[in-house]
């Protein structure tokens, strides 16, 4: 299943960059991109594993409690 959400307070493109790779980790992630510029990410997931949209949460709240996540 494909999810777009916004990742609202991201600084840096170096944050879109960890964020990418923190997600593209997650067992069932099969597809990942952050846009820094438009605060989105895109990712794509086996809907069958369960708890991949808390596990996409949590990752992005470990690099940055600040973040807000809309649409998760």
């Amino acid at each position: 299943m494909k999810k777009v959400v916004r990742v609202k307070n991201m600084d840096c493109a170096n944050c879109a960059a960890a964020l990418e790779r923190a997600v593209s980790k997650i067992e069932g992630i099969t597809f990942v991109n952050v846009n820094f510029v438009g605060e989105k990410m895109t990712f794509e997931y086996d809907e069958a594993k369960a708890g991949v949209l808390e596990e996409v949460k949590k990752a992005a709240h470990k690099l940055e409690p600040d973040w807000e996540i809309i649409g998760l």
